[in-house]
């Protein structure tokens, strides 16, 4: 296939068959500007998509097939219905019959399309199978998708804590935060703060290796967790390992272990962490699990069905063969294959291996949601979706059809970034999807909504549409694709609503207009950071508190961002211009910065929040602006208020430093004060600080 020079003018027939196909032929990175797609990266992204348009002979079959098929079409193949709205089936030919059959078995049949559509309302929520016969012999078969409304509003307002999991080390830790901590943490935070939950990082399963790639947003799948978040003590079977010599040198090495991090300045090393695990889960393995066990067990399995044997597979091989995909023989490449069927066959023990550690893990996270809800709280755990998966890892290679082959999601150049981004994740293709009724799309969320009270989806304008990179071109060189926003969210609402969960969509940044209406239109609510509320419509300033939307999750930072303590004092500014990060003069941006800060601190003082915090003569100018922060957040209309927990005792170092890949520690950073000693939850508990804090909020908000 010979693509067209990137310089080749967009001609009409290429720009007709990548709209038929979801292929933006141009994108606006600003009201006033308009940059078109490069002819090269449109062919580029059709391929991916399954169609030829390397030449204009081909161009022109494609575009002819796709509209004879357009034209012949009854029904696309995936159906959206919402229940209680008008509206309902595509138009259909007078006469034509129809056949639904849903979930549980039930059929519901009519003709002239009116029939059926009069008693839409009387079909069950669910994703089911729509039959249609037209009187000129054409007939369809596709997914109907029947969902809620919206999700219901959250009950009332609450407030709750912000944390990245690995970074929140107790004295019963093994060098990383766990499960354990997530449990003590939440029924802390719920009985004796008040709080309505807890948001942590994606906990999807990375890809094994080492060094293992620390990011949480890069996962081997997101469809399991990950067990290095296990607590290994909470393990029933660990009493009964006959070797209790070894186990006491496992639990002595997790000592040091956890005392390098929390007493020595020690980096988060997660590879130490789940090779220490590892040990010790293959003990505990070797203890026969008991009748009630041993059926819980058995139904997870059944439950979990092929998505999990494909999951512990991958894991088996990436033992034998490592952690990316394509350095394995070509023929287990393919998880359909017999050869892939013979190793799993030889590979038994070790697949039920990791099918046991996701039952183990599913256990625990189950277990956290239900001690959350046990304090009192109405929202409990949210927990985080990411973006994408790793090209090599186990999602990617059990779902190869949903997945782009040579496509990368990422972003496009923006007045932020001049270069666009390249995430080195893979897209779905959104016509596979629609094709199996969003199949893998729904297992993701039902895996998830387990054990979630709610869910952050990271980056949700991907549910509307996602910059496809083409491998081995820059990120300037893509292309939009557009997604079935409305099936994509049906399967959201249907599948959170059956969950009695909240969801929470990440919308910072550049968003195309109508995505933030169409997702609070359905009860998705949205991310509001504190630094970039402003009137950038008018005047530029700082937005007062009742200006905010009530729609969404108020926070002051994230992981991505400065601390609040560092983003008072300029200190982000001084990190970045030591790691040469900086796009302009120092001075720029160390002015730009106090502007923006003094901006803020105006408004705070105008309101009267700089003023009788709480804390007296003793309280720190520092801390007394902090306070005033979260009392702004609080005064907000936000239905979810949330507290960066490092921000509680201090903290000045982000999780996180984007733009940066070995000069900074990312993910390995555990919560520490003010001078950066690392805090153990046990302290945490005891701040007299992070207590303060708390109770600007929770004097604030109220359900």
């Amino acid at each position: 296939m010979t693509a067209p020079s990137p310089d080749r003018p967009l001609d009409e027939e290429l720009a007709r068959l990548a709209d038929l196909h979801g292929v933006a032929t141009s994108y606006r990175p600003a009201p006033d500007r308009t940059v078109t797609a490069s002819p090269a990266a449109l062919v580029r992204v059709l391929a991916a998509l399954g169609v030829d348009a390397s030449t204009p002979d081909a161009v022109r079959a494609a575009l002819a097939a796709r509209e004879r098929e357009t034209g012949l079409r009854l029904l696309p193949p995936t159906v959206v219905v919402w229940q209680g709205a008008d509206g309902g089936l595509p138009e259909l030919p007078a006469g034509t019959r129809l056949r639904v059959e849903t979930e549980d078995g039930a059929v519901h049949e009519g003709s002239d399309g009116a029939v059926l559509e009069g008693s839409v309302e009387g079909l069950p929520v669910g994703v089911h199978r729509l039959q249609a016969h037209a009187p000129d012999g054409r007939t369809a078969q596709a997914h109907l998708i029947v969902a809620p409304d919206r999700l219901p509003t959250p009950p009332g307002r609450s407030y709750g804590l912000l944390v990245q999991l690995y970074s929140l080390l107790s004295r019963r830790s093994w060098g990383m935060g766990d499960l354990g901590d997530l449990g003590e943490l939440t029924a802390w935070a719920g009985r004796a703060l008040g709080a309505g939950f807890v948001q942590v990082n994606p906990l999807h399963a990375a890809v094994p290796g080492s060094p293992t790639d620390p990011s949480p947003y890069r996962p081997s799948s997101r469809r399991f967790p990950d067990p290095v978040h296990l607590r290994v003590e909470d393990v029933p079977e660990l009493a009964y390992v006959d070797d209790r010599e070894r186990v006491a040198g496992l639990l002595e090495r997790a000592a040091r272990l956890r005392e390098s991090v929390l007493d020595k300045g020690a980096l988060i090393d997660r590879d130490a962490v789940w090779e220490l695990k590892r040990e010790a889960l293959e003990l505990v393995r070797a203890v026969p699990l008991g009748p009630g066990r041993r059926a819980a067990y058995c139904d997870f399995l059944a439950a979990q069905g092929r998505d999990l044997e494909d999951h512990a597979t991958w894991n088996a091989l990436a033992e034998v063969y490592g952690g990316d995909v394509q350095q394995w023989p070509a023929a287990l490449r393919d998880p359909r294959s017999a050869e892939t069927a013979r190793a799993r066959t030889e590979l038994m023990d070790r697949v039920d291996f990791h099918t046991w550690l996701a039952w183990l893990t599913d256990s625990q996270l189950v277990a956290a949601q239900r001690v959350a809800r046990e304090a009192g709280m109405p929202v409990g755990l949210v927990h985080d979706l990411a973006v994408g998966v790793h090209p090599g890892g186990a999602d990617a290679w059990a779902q190869a059809e949903y997945f782009a082959a040579g496509m990368s999601v990422g972003a496009p150049p923006d007045a932020f970034n001049a270069h666009g981004q390249d995430w080195g994740l893979p897209p779905w293709r959104p016509d596979r999807l629609a094709a199996s009724g969003y199949a893998p799309y729904r297992s993701l969320l039902r895996g998830l909504f387990r054990y979630a009270g709610a869910l952050r989806i990271d980056h949700v304008m991907g549910l509307f549409r996602l910059w496809w990179v083409p491998q081995g071109l820059p990120p300037t060189e893509g292309a939009y694709v557009r997604y079935d926003a409305e099936a994509m969210l049906a399967v959201l609402v249907l599948e959170a609503s059956r969950a009695g969960a909240v969801v929470i969509g990440e919308d910072l940044g550049t968003v195309e207009p109508g995505v933030r209406e169409a997702l609070r239109e359905r009860g998705v609510l949205g991310t509001s950071v504190l630094w970039f509320e402003r009137d950038w419509e008018g005047d530029g300033l700082p937005l007062p508190p009742s200006a905010w939307r009530a729609d969404c999750l108020a926070t002051a930072t994230t992981h991505d961002l400065p601390p609040t303590a560092a983003r008072l004092t300029g200190e982000h500014v001084e990190l970045r211009d030591r790691l040469g990060l900086l796009g302009r003069p120092l001075a720029e941006e160390r002015d730009e910065a106090a502007t923006d800060v003094a901006e803020w601190l105006a408004l705070l003082t105008r309101l009267g929040f700089l003023s009788g915090t709480g804390g007296g003569s003793d309280l720190s100018s520092e801390e007394a602006e902090v306070q005033a922060v979260h009392r702004f957040l609080a005064r907000t209309p936000a239905r979810l208020v949330g507290l960066w927990l490092p921000d509680g005792i201090g903290d000045r170092r982000p999780q996180n430093l984007p733009g940066t890949w070995d000069q900074y520690p990312n993910w390995r950073l555990p919560v520490a004060d003010a001078e950066g000693r690392p805090v153990p939850l046990e302290e945490l508990a005891e701040s007299g600080r992070l207590r303060a804090l708390v109770e600007v909020l929770r004097g604030e908000v109220r359900g």
